[in-house]
């Protein structure tokens, strides 16, 4: 991948996520980086919360129009959208919004304006700022890129990732969102991440909706609709195996023979990854026109002005985009 600024939306402003970017660019990841990083976030709240948490960096003003200036992360590089606050710490609510959707917004148009591959966000609390509009920010952001239903979500580790095939809905909606063609679609694209970014066709493991991949229902989504997919995706020439109980894929003799699981609703498969991994899995959107990684946690506001959150996710979505950027 060509050297381009990297995009970082700080995302819902009474979040860990400044907390935890501090203390990654105190670790000095960012300053042998080739790609410059540009936060986008209101700068005085930036200030006060650097501060409060007894941080003490440079801030590099820059300007939308001049993001090709920007060469280096010796300081922090920060596009300030406003934000009208009392406290720098404080509970989240919908007076966030404008400013969450102002700094999404001027990031989606940077990255079209200068063809930027990669996008970074904080966490976003989908109560207040989804409004039920859309399941998650998954489908937000491709939305708004006009790549809406082209979207998978990958939980990526080094050495397992995991996709589920539903994400944020109801269980009671789940099974009459799992159709073939989606499924297709679905590893098609992981299949292709794999291979333009990693390098390497990766080895694909389809869990059953129903339990053991059994039910004594009238109607099976292992018979009429999973395996008569892996067998269309194994013509494909994609490296895909199953479906296979829910229950035992994530047993380590098991999971280790795969480098992606798709699960087919969002637990199934998150549960056990956020247990192999903790905070050390990355939450990537794949099918847009750029990149898009996520910290895989929440705004956890319960922690917030603790000092006391960790980096690690935000490390790991650094050195990944080190990896692919070296390929």
């Amino acid at each position: 991948m060509k050297t381009k600024p990297i995009i970082i939306i700080a995302g819902e402003p009474y979040s860990v996520f400044l907390e935890i970017f501090f203390k990654s660019f105190k670790k000095k990841l960012l300053k042998n980086f080739k790609s410059p990083v540009i936060l986008i976030c209101s700068e005085k709240l930036l200030f006060k919360q650097m501060k409060r948490l007894n941080y003490n960096f440079k801030i590099n003003k820059v300007s939308e129009n001049n993001i090709s200036a920007v060469k280096s992360n010796k300081n922090i590089n920060v596009i300030n959208v406003d934000f009208k606050f009392q406290k720098p710490f404080d509970k989240i609510s919908k007076k966030s919004n404008d400013y969450i959707e102002n700094s999404c917004s001027l990031a989606l148009k940077i990255i079209k304006k200068y063809n930027l591959k990669i996008l970074i966000n904080g966490p976003i609390s989908k109560k207040y700022f989804l409004r039920n509009k859309y399941p998650g920010m998954t489908e937000y952001f491709a939305d708004k890129s006009r790549k809406k239903n082209q979207e998978v979500m990958l939980i990526y580790g080094k050495k397992l990732a995991v996709s589920p095939l539903t994400t944020h809905y109801p269980l009671k909606k789940v099974s009459k969102l799992i159709t073939k063609k989606k499924l297709i679609k679905h590893a098609v694209k992981i299949n292709e991440f794999y291979k333009f970014y990693l390098k390497r066709k990766p080895k694909i493991a389809l869990t059953g909706l129903n339990p053991h991949c059994e039910t004594n229902d009238k109607f099976s989504e292992e018979e009429k609709i999973l395996i008569p997919a892996v067998k269309n995706l194994k013509i494909k020439k994609i490296n895909i195996s199953g479906p296979y109980p829910a229950d035992t894929i994530f047993m380590k003799k098991n999971y280790q023979k795969f480098d992606v699981i798709i699960g087919m609703y969002h637990d199934q498969v998150l549960a056990p990854i956020k247990t192999i991994y903790e905070f050390k899995a990355i939450n990537i959107t794949i099918g847009l026109p750029f990149i898009r990684i996520t910290p895989d946690h929440g705004p956890n506001h319960h922690m917030l002005g603790k000092n006391k959150s960790s980096p690690d996710s935000l490390i790991e979505i650094i050195n990944f985009i080190k990896s692919i950027s070296a390929n």
